[in-house]
């Protein structure tokens, strides 16, 4: 499992530290940092004075993953590695060997066997031959400023040491002046004579030491190393370089220049006595300065805080050499002789080795040739470079160490808003790169996913990649004009393709459009071939519909106006799934930013075609008629060839924005969510959505006006018409609209007409169900309203004609329930039908209700209602309602203020249908006619294509052979 922790900083290309290819430092900040940890020491042990003299620092990161090399990963501290280290270190002190005073510091001219002890710098240019130069020392300082601990050792009474604040430029002669100054020694009389500045006389000194035995907890500190710092030198990126080993701690101490050169030449004197021999011994010792901390004392300083028994001088030198050997002497002569076998053997790897005689070799060709012998890593997916843009600066090997990784050039912050600059893994510095250009995703399994940036050029095995896709071992991963990368797997195992996916295809691959075939040089194919491809995608029945952007607008608008002029024979939903299809084009195969264009293309060009045809339907059916000119009523056929364009629109627009919905919600999921564009592309989404919702909302408006419209003239016949004529016998449940009473034809053969088309147009069924609920919201309000209108002039409220509304009432109904709409139709007629069972209640039965009994039988009706109905029933000539029927004092107002008709704008709201669309992308076109509709649309984009093209290179369209 790859780890999704960001690192600091940010690619690790950020500065070349001239190691084997691989070892990355992610951060220039940690750069010196992570150098120290290649050092002896790891750690430093803090005393119970003071501590160290380096500021307090943060644990170190875990290195980075690195590429091993073949036969050269154990080489440590020799070779090429160790010569780009030394190269380094030497850059940091070259400076004090430069001095013009009499300095004691590292390479000093006045300090005995300064030449000797760094004389291995002369041949690090030698050994670093052939190697890029290392940036300017300054340019990597970008340490934060520290606190460094200066010891005075007894400078001054009662103190033991002084802080002074240093940066990464601070030098150690400015350090020693203004330390002098916190002691209050600064300009002081007790100045050695002949120098120009107190300052002169007093010097830097890196020392090394541990607790003096048997005073630990006591804060006495014993020093045993001490090296002499250069004017020019930089503490704090000094101490940065190594750590003391456990056990030692390390300061910095501010001695008297000459007390230091004398404790350097005794700490030379003391080695040399030891037998080990001047003239072997310092050139070595030049090594291990840096690594073990400096020379030897031989006896400790004044207020150093230390003391050396007597007798003891011998075992103590004994233990200060084997310190100071612990680098520079180990099996130094074994190290020379397998680096010289190494050497030899990476020689007898390069070709044409085998028939030449190895001579002598530079040592700087060896630290090149240990950067080409390469081995991959075995657990982590890596990318293996093809071409890149600058040799010299890129690597062979990228290793993906975090879950997701990022190609890109990166950059400075965004300067809108002041936001970050994005954050990138692998910086590319080619010129077409952008800042965020692609993001590969590895998980545990294979495959991989890779996404480009938003108008980033990215090839996948050789073709444009627009949206996100699998990334397979072996696969070839193009990033701009220059990088081309091949991406490996290792822990896949031998689970990749057998063939390249890159290699031309097989014959008998299908081409990706129609173009395509006679376009396709890599495919292996001839030109029988591939014309017979083509002639098999235009003749097809896979929905399947390929465009280029440039024809995106005649192709949409074709299908538009067909659909409008209802030309052919096109199933219900066939528009919607001929656009359906363009839109899955788009989302799968066109750039990101061209999806949220074509909806609103789209959305925009049905809108404006249904609103064409409201307005026609207008004109031919105006609200207000020319005086003279009577209104002839709709019919139920009628306003069926009226209302079918309007109800095909709605059906299919509710198909088409249930499917754009499940494509934006894939776009939004696949999406890099770091994109600026991305909001955009989403608002211009629901931009078009909100289009596709008003036409949905229109239609339906419009159709259930006109079928209110048609139902207002028919429905008085249910109040007024007796179903009891002379011979006429009642039918029963189920049975067909020509058995049905004279007087309720009309009304339910608007009901049959809406039923029908709905059918034919194929309406989502939320939909039906909501057009039916409001046609019966209506016709029970209507018929509500005309009822307590009636019982007010006329005698009306009577039980004989109760009883034909109620059989009236049952009639529809149950004719309803036949239809399927018999759970509608009951909800919405409710109301009705409680004022009609009232009225149908025996005279003798009601006489003994009271006002609470009946508002208990009957609550859906209001008490304004109720008492309407009540005050206004016909018990016989000269009687009035009885007392009991009168509202108690508590509903009086309502009684009185209340409305007894039904008000139209309480209807139900419009409910647009949630899930899955009902189009069908998947399997083959089954229906015909769709089938020639999509033939000839895609030979109308051939033909468009073919325009373009010089008369010379034009093609007919391909006629497939038959087998």
């Amino acid at each position: 499992m790859l780890s999704g922790e960001r690192k600091e900083g940010g690619s690790p290309r950020f500065g070349k530290l001239h190691l084997p290819v691989g070892l990355w430092i992610n951060s220039p900040r940690k750069q010196l940092a992570k150098l120290g940890r290649r050092w002896p020491s790891a750690a430093s042990v803090k005393s119970s004075s003071s501590d160290t003299g380096s500021r307090s620092s943060e644990p170190l990161p875990p290195p980075p993953p690195h590429v091993e090399l073949r036969r050269v990963g154990a080489v440590k501290a020799a070779g090429g590695a160790s010569g780009s280290r030394a190269k380094r270190i030497s850059q940091l002190f070259r400076g004090s060997g430069t001095g013009t005073t009499g300095s004691g510091g590292a390479g000093g001219p006045g300090t005995p066997g300064a030449a000797q002890r760094w004389a291995s710098e002369k041949k690090l240019p030698e050994l670093a031959a052939g190697v890029a130069p290392e940036p300017p020392l300054a340019t990597r300082a970008t340490a934060p400023p520290g606190v460094l601990k200066i010891f005075g050792a007894g400078l001054a009474s009662g103190a033991n040491y002084k802080s002074v604040l240093a940066t990464a430029r601070s030098t150690a002669r400015e350090l020693v002046a203004e330390a002098l100054e916190r002691y209050g020694l600064a300009g002081s009389p007790g100045s050695v004579p002949g120098e120009s500045s107190c300052v002169d006389a007093f010097a830097l000194c890196d020392a090394l030491g541990r607790p003096a035995a048997g005073a630990v907890g006591s804060g006495e500190w014993r020093a045993e190393h001490l090296r002499v710092l250069g004017d020019s030198e930089r503490p704090l990126l000094v101490q940065e370089l190594w750590r003391a080993r456990p056990g030692w701690a390390r300061r910095f101490e501010l001695r008297g220049r000459e007390e230091a050169r004398r404790l350097e030449q005794e700490a030379f004197g003391a080695a040399d006595g030891d037998g080990t021999g001047a003239p072997s011994w310092r050139p070595q010792k030049n090594r291990s300065r840096a690594a073990s901390g400096g020379a030897a004392l031989a006896s400790p300083g004044t207020g150093s805080g230390s003391g050396t028994p007597a007798g003891s001088g011998g075992k103590e030198r004994s233990e200060n050499l084997s310190l100071r050997r612990s680098v520079s002497e180990l099996s130094l002569q074994g190290r020379r002789r397998r680096q010289q076998e190494r050497r030899q053997q990476a020689l007898s790897m390069a070709p044409g080795a085998a028939d030449a005689q190895i001579g002598p070799v530079d040592p700087g060709d060896f630290d090149q040739l240990t950067q080409c012998l390469i081995q991959a890593p075995s657990n982590r997916p890596y990318f293996l470079l093809l071409q890149g843009y600058q040799d010299a600066q890129d690597f062979v090997v990228y290793v993906m160490t975090r879950e997701q990784h990022v190609f890109g050039r990166g950059g400075n912050s965004s300067a809108r808003g002041g936001s970050p600059a994005p954050y990138v893994d692998t910086f590319l510095n080619a010129p077409d790169i952008l800042p965020r250009h692609c993001t590969v995703r590895a998980g545990p399994e294979p495959p991989a996913m890779v996404r480009p940036s938003r108008g980033a050029p990215v090839t996948h095995n050789g073709c444009l990649l627009l949206r996100e896709a699998e990334l397979h071992p072996g696969d070839l991963l193009g990033l701009g004009e220059h990088f081309l990368f091949m991406y490996k797997d290792p822990r896949a195992g031998g689970s990749g393709p057998a063939r390249p996916p890159w290699l031309p295809a097989r014959p008998g691959a299908t081409p990706p459009g129609p173009g395509w075939a006679f376009s396709c040089r890599l495919c292996g194919r001839g030109l029988q071939e591939r014309g017979e491809a083509l002639a098999a995608y235009l003749d097809g029945r896979e929905p399947v519909l390929r465009f280029r952007p440039r024809e995106e607008e005649a192709l949409l608008g074709e299908i538009v106006r067909t659909a409008a002029a209802g030309a052919g024979d096109l199933p219900p939903l066939g528009p919607a799934t001929l656009l359906a299809l363009c839109v899955q084009h788009s989302a799968r195969e066109l750039e990101l930013g061209h999806l949220p264009r074509l909806l609103g293309r789209l959305a925009r060009l049905i809108k404006e075609t249904v609103w064409e045809k409201i307005k026609e339907i207008g004109d031919r059916q105006p609200e207000n008629h020319p005086e003279g000119v009577p209104e002839v009523p709709l019919t139920p056929e009628t306003v069926s060839v009226e209302l079918r364009p309007l109800m095909l629109w709605m059906a299919n627009t509710t198909e088409l924005l249930s499917f754009v919905q499940e494509k934006v919600l894939e776009m939004e999921k696949e999406a890099d969510q770091e994109d600026p564009q991305l909001c955009n592309d989403l608002e211009l989404c629901d931009e078009a959505m909100v289009l596709l919702d008003e036409v949905i909302m229109c239609t339906f408006q419009q159709s259930v006006y006109y079928l209110t419209k048609t139902l207002y003239s028919t429905l008085p016949a249910l109040l007024d018409s007796n179903p009891f004529t002379a011979g006429a016998e009642l039918p029963g449940p189920g049975a067909e609209l020509g058995a049905m009473p004279p007087g309720l034809r009309p009304t339910m053969g608007v009901f049959q007409a809406a039923l029908e088309l709905t059918s034919q147009c194929e309406l989502h069924p939320d939909l039906v169900s909501q057009t039916f609920g409001y046609l019966f919201f209506f016709s029970n309000a209507s018929l509500l309203n005309s009822l307590m209108e009636r019982g007010q002039g006329r005698p009306f409220y009577q039980w004989s004609r109760a009883v034909q509304i109620r059989t009236n009432l049952d009639l529809v109904l149950d004719w309803l329930q036949g239809a399927g709409l018999g759970d509608i139709a009951t909800e919405f007629f409710r109301k009705l039908s409680i004022a009609v069972n009232l009225l149908c209640v025996p005279r003798t039965s009601l006489l003994k209700a009271s006002w609470s009994s009946l508002r208990t039988d009957h609550p859906t009706l209001t008490p304004a209602q109720l008492h309407h109905l009540l005050s206004h029933y016909q018990l016989g000539p000269g009687r009035g309602p009885p007392p009991a029927w009168d509202p108690p004092p508590a509903e009086r107002d309502a009684v009185d203020t209340g409305d007894i008709f039904e008000s139209f704008s309480s209807h139900p709201p419009l409910i647009l249908p949630l899930g899955s669309s009902r189009l069908s992308l998947t399997g083959p076109v089954t229906d015909d006619a769709l089938h020639r509709e999509l033939r000839r649309l895609r030979r109308l984009l051939w033909d468009l294509e073919q325009q373009e093209l010089p008369a010379n290179h034009r093609h007919g369209p391909p006629v497939a052979t038959p087998p």
